[in-house]
């Protein structure tokens, strides 16, 4: 019975390795079918990034790995020495440095709050936005506007502008005379009953309600371009049966868009990981640019990398299950 449940175990996972393998392979069943048109299509599509990734960041990656296990010293006119240490970097990172830990659970913890919040809040914004009303054009590219902000012109302006240094002088001033209407009004909420936690959470969306908003950009236009995918007949049909727009939304509209939250959630994970003012990545870059160890950079570095992998596994097991129960 072990050898019966272990051979349709590896066919689990070998079927679909072979389908993938035969749908670029001419002259079989596969290769004919409109999945694999479509694969192929989506490769072409993606080719000049996988050309630009083994061109130039493939052998940067491999190096900067085999750095983390290394001590790197600087040889002037040289280049550069490596003597190997094993896991020592690693061991820094986490038992030495005083900063690594710390900034690394926190930016962890509000990563989680922030992908819930964008995919619920640019799920909803795309909702509102796919209705019929007067200036629905104008309403969308307000929504988009942040996407170009954030490529540049904002840091700019935020790093220029005097009212904004003057706004942000304020809040400063706030904080220094110990008034923070979040927790005070947090504290006011939490007489009521309901979990002091339930309350940091929520209110730690709202303190970043900024941050979110920037960030959402690219999954209205994602959520948007599913719910125009969606066939008016579905909901006719389903209006004639009787079902009402609540009905219709959970039975219809939910279903349909649920594979664009894989994605989604894939692409707000990275953003928030790859954010500039994220402080793991100014500790990296201090520790590479200014104390110049390479080594422990690296690690640093890999161990990011890997806990934000983990994460995008993690997002994409849960949100995959949802999907398929809609399927």
């Amino acid at each position: 019975m072990k050898k019966m449940k272990s051979t349709s175990l590896s066919e689990h996972w070998y079927s679909p390795l072979q389908d993938a393998v035969m749908s670029f392979v001419p002259g079989n069943s596969t290769y004919k079918t409109m999945r694999a048109r479509s694969a192929r299509t989506g490769v072409l599509f993606i080719l000049p990034f996988i050309i630009g990734f083994l061109v130039f960041m493939a052998k940067p990656m491999v190096e900067s790995f085999i750095m983390s296990f290394n001590d790197v010293t600087l040889i002037p006119g040289q280049g550069y020495s490596q003597s190997y240490v094993g896991l020592n970097n690693y061991k820094h990172a986490f038992t030495v440095d005083p900063e690594f830990n710390k900034y690394l659970l926190e930016e962890v913890g509000q990563m989680a709050i922030n992908t819930i919040a964008t995919l619920v809040m640019s799920f909803v914004v795309a909702v509102i936005l796919n209705q019929e009303f007067k200036g629905r054009t104008l309403c969308r590219a307000i929504f988009f506007l942040p996407v170009i902000l954030s490529s540049g012109v904002l840091p700019g302006i935020e790093h220029q502008n005097e009212f904004y240094d003057m706004m942000a002088g304020m809040a400063e001033a706030m904080e220094e005379s110990g008034v923070d209407l979040s927790a005070t009004l947090q504290d006011l909420l939490s007489l009521s009953g309901v979990g002091g936690q339930v309350f940091e959470v929520v209110f730690t969306m709202i303190d970043s309600i900024y941050d979110i908003v920037m960030a959402s950009g690219i999954q209205i236009i994602v959520f948007l371009s599913g719910l125009q995918s969606i066939s008016p007949s579905l909901y006719e049909a389903a209006e004639v049966e009787g079902c009402s727009a609540w009905e219709s939304f959970w039975k219809i509209t939910f279903p349909m868009v649920s594979p664009l939250l894989l994605v989604n959630c894939i692409y707000t994970i990275i953003d928030f990981f790859m954010k500039n003012d994220n402080r793991v990545m100014e500790l990296i870059y201090q520790v590479t640019y200014q104390d110049f160890k390479f080594g422990i950079s690296a690690a640093m570095s890999w161990t990011y990398f890997g806990i934000a992998l983990a994460f995008i596994g993690i997002g994409a097991f849960i949100i995959s299950k949802a999907v398929k129960s809609y399927e």
